[in-house]
């Protein structure tokens, strides 16, 4: 099969490389899916890097991605024969694996292959798996937020997107921060937006919800968004975090936190427990099947243009990028 990959950490135009490898086969339980696009995410492009803790190859050759979309050819042992033909969207294919979604096929254990409706593109499909998952995960994973409000910050990115619809669609009222104009219009279902460049983020949440500020924060940036998380978040509430660019290592306020009762959780995809993302997925499935969710499809590569869609990535595009396989 025809797969990029590569053996070394590096820039990408160094490293990657397109060529022909072993087709692999599924083993027990397990569901080999030949791809039609596979979702490129930052975090792909970090790893590719060796930007991670323990920077060291893992493995000789790494194929990777961990999202994607296709459709299941065949099935190993203690499979279920009744999924082949069916439309997927897929998660986690290159963690801790050797073998992402950047190749013609990818076998991986069967669960890890999300039904994907015939109305939803598979271009749309290889946006779900990190992005869907942290959006549903941050706001929904740990029960109801109807009638709560709900601050998303990133609004426009591919998790802040994803975020801001499912909170809407859960009948939270919703507020996102954007970073300019062109980014405030991506923001779909949001109740008020936020440009933290061009307003003071407190002040005007504050005169939304006429002082009473939001139940939970949904984070891009943690360390750097902490102050005005403080100002915000009400006695009882839960700020979610999944990333922490701005600022790695910040301090982090006890004493602010524990006397307004507020619970901090930060959120790495990957390691959602079997229960809560076999939740995760249903919801998902409903809202595609339903229409519901405007998924952020950005640019789109030929697989022989993956380290373009490497740098696309690293340039911050609109929308997840997606590799189109042969």
């Amino acid at each position: 099969m025809k797969a990029a990959y590569y053996e070394r950490f590096g820039p990408a135009s160094d490293v990657l490389r397109v060529g022909e490898v072993d087709t692999p086969r599924p083993g027990s339980g397990e569901a080999l899916v030949r791809l039609a696009t596979s979702g490129v995410n930052p975090s792909d492009v970090k790893l590719r890097a060796g930007q991670r803790p323990g920077a060291e190859m893992p493995y000789a050759r790494i194929i990777p991605h961990s999202d994607g979309a296709g459709v299941i050819e065949a099935v190993g042992p203690w499979a279920d024969r009744r999924r082949l033909g069916q439309r997927v969207w897929l998660w986690n294919a290159q963690w801790r694996r050797a073998m992402g979604t950047a190749a013609e096929y990818v076998s991986l254990p069967a669960e890890q292959a999300a039904p994907l409706p015939e109305a939803t593109s598979f271009d749309a499909g290889a946006t779900l798996g990190i992005p869907a998952m942290t959006a549903w995960a941050a706001v929904c994973g740990d029960g109801p937020v109807e009638g709560r409000t709900v601050l998303v910050t990133g609004g426009a990115g591919a998790v802040g997107r994803y975020a801001v619809q499912m909170a809407k669609l859960s009948g939270a009222q919703v507020i996102a921060t954007v970073s300019g104009p062109e980014k405030a219009a991506r923001v779909v279902g949001a109740d008020l937006v936020v440009d933290y460049k061009r307003e003071n983020v407190v002040r005007a949440v504050n005169d939304f919800t006429y002082g009473a500020g939001v139940d939970r924060i949904v984070d891009v940036d943690f360390g750097a968004n902490l102050a005005d998380s403080l100002a915000l978040i009400r006695e009882g509430g839960t700020i979610v975090a999944y990333a922490s660019m701005g600022q790695r290592t910040p301090a982090l306020p006890f004493y602010d936190l524990m006397f307004r009762n507020v619970t901090l959780k930060t959120l790495l995809v990957y390691l959602l427990d079997a229960e809560t993302r076999r939740r995760g997925i249903a919801q998902i499935v409903r809202w595609l099947e339903a229409g519901a969710l405007n998924c952020a499809v950005g640019p789109v590569f030929a697989l022989d243009a993956v380290a373009e869609a490497h740098a696309a990535v690293e340039a911050g595009p609109s929308g997840t990028v997606v590799v189109r396989l042969p």
